[in-house]
């Protein structure tokens, strides 16, 4: 659907008289396009490493820029771990702060209070409403899963999607070793990311962003592009031609698979989390293969939308001065430890891709140093030179791409419900499971997989003692209650 050019004038009619002063210098300030995948890994890029998976598009943008290798995201308050992701990116705080925060938005609006739209557009606390306050056009489509209502904190709101596509009941405990498989990835009966056009989801979110971009490329103020792509989220749907490409007996099987994890309960990753039940228990090789089949053809899928964005912006003649910024809300195990969601502290479910991209900054560089996705925030706010508000609590990448400082964190802090903490610090990493006193200690340089357990070998003892200590720090920086490990 094409955007009007009447419809973008009656947007820019309603900005603050700010936004129309300065045009001169306003033409020269930075564009900033922000896309955000769903449920992507951050193992999921051929340009980074993955040996099947096919992302051209993915590989131009980190070609073009900086891909952090090392970006986490700090986990979620309940099994929908793309609500806190996108609270903090959006609020600009760290997880249980960020929760504190929509739990205040909730209680607002039910005591009948000062309206909660009323509230946040006077607040202009958050990430569009920073940008826009400072002459920016903001622009919004995709999944939005936040507490605010998003056509509050947008100019111009387009193909706002839910939390998750719809499911069918054969979407689940699928596929069976031996047995038929009704399902299909590229049938749209089976409804998912298919809409009632026949469409793919991830297709209307790219010609709703080509036409912002069209439309924008004849006028000369900045603009925010926040676009949410719901793939890769299950259901893993992409037409036959990307599912052709992948072969399932030649998909991979991860070197951390199991068929079931020990910790499960204690986790909350039992059969009947939403996540876990995609699968049948025990994990087999076959449902893995399957799965990861249907997961690479829709990040291909992805990567191709992703492309008519890219070569949008530079038929505009708005890319020399557009920053771009891409991740994902958080990564996805399909087999890893036994395991097929997000609702878990390893490595592939929390580390997510990370690639920046703009006018004056390295190609093609690669950057290991621990960050958290929602960096992006006030590095957005540093190339737009907007001061960062003190409630942002993330760091700008900008000192570490430049090469300013070589440490961004002391440490990275995940969590999950009050039944799992992480903490990183250098090379190692601690998990611990509260409910029932387990850690677990991995040495990601020699074991990146996180399949060797050091915590109960003595020679590791001061070690799990020390990233205790900084778990506690990070417990209380992050508001994070639960203080008793």
């Amino acid at each position: 659907m094409r955007i009007a050019f009447s419809r973008i004038c009656l947007i820019l009619a309603l900005l603050p008289p700010t936004a129309w002063l300065h045009a001169d210098e306003q033409s020269k300030r930075p564009n900033i396009v922000f896309i955000y995948t769903d449920d992507q890994s951050f193992n999921t890029i051929a340009s980074l490493g993955h040996p099947i998976v096919k992302t051209p598009n993915f590989d131009r943008l980190a070609q073009e820029g900086i891909a952090f290798t090392n970006a986490y995201n700090q986990g979620g308050w309940h099994g929908a771990i793309c609500v806190a992701s996108r609270s903090m990116i959006n609020s600009g705080r760290f997880l249980w702060n960020a929760r504190r925060r929509v739990e205040e938005d909730l209680r607002s609006e039910k005591q009948g209070g000062l309206k909660q739209s009323e509230r946040k557009l006077a607040e202009a606390e958050f990430w569009s409403q920073l940008l826009k306050k400072d002459g920016y056009t903001t622009y919004f489509t995709g999944k939005w899963h936040v507490s605010v209502p998003v056509r509050n904190l947008f100019d111009y709101v387009d193909l706002v999607r839910g939390g998750m596509p719809p499911t069918v009941e054969s979407s689940y405990n699928r596929p069976v070793d031996g047995e038929d498989d009704v399902w299909s990835p590229f049938d749209p009966q089976f409804k998912g990311h298919w809409g009632e056009d026949g469409k793919h989801w991830a297709e209307s979110l790219a010609d709703s962003a080509v036409s912002f971009i069209k439309d924008a490329s004849k006028r000369d103020d900045p603009f925010f592009m926040y676009l949410a792509f719901n793939s890769p989220h299950d259901p893993r749907q992409a037409p036959k031609e990307y599912v052709d490409q992948y072969p399932q007996e030649k998909m991979d099987v991860p070197a951390n698979f199991l068929p079931e994890n020990p910790y499960k309960e204690m986790m909350g990753c039992t059969a009947d989390l939403r996540d876990e039940k995609l699968a049948p228990f025990p994990r087999t090789e076959y449902a893995v293969r399957v799965h990861r089949r249907e997961y690479y053809a829709i990040i291909s899928h992805l990567d191709t939308q992703i492309g008519r964005i890219l070569d949008a912006l530079a038929k505009s003649g708005k890319k020399e001065n557009t920053y771009i910024f891409l991740a994902a809300d958080n990564g996805l195990a399909i087999g890893a430890h036994g395991l097929f969601g997000k609702q878990n502290l390893f490595e592939h479910s929390v580390k997510v891709p990370l690639l920046v991209a703009g006018p004056g900054l390295p190609k093609n560089q690669r950057i290991a140093e621990p960050v958290y996705l929602q960096d992006i925030v006030p590095t957005s706010l540093d190339v737009a030179e907007i001061d960062t508000p003190k409630h942002v609590q993330f760091k700008s990448l900008l000192p570490l791409i430049r090469g300013e400082e070589q440490r961004h964190y002391d440490a990275i802090y995940g969590a999950y419900m009050m039944l799992q903490r992480m903490v990183r610090k250098d090379d190692f990493k601690l998990i611990v499971y509260p409910e029932k006193n387990i850690r677990l200690l991995f040495d990601l340089k020699n074991d990146p997989n996180e399949i060797n357990n050091l915590a109960d070998k003595p020679e590791y003892t001061a070690k799990v003692q020390e990233l205790l200590v900084e778990l506690t720090k990070l417990q209380k920086e992050t508001g994070d209650e639960l203080l008793t490990l």
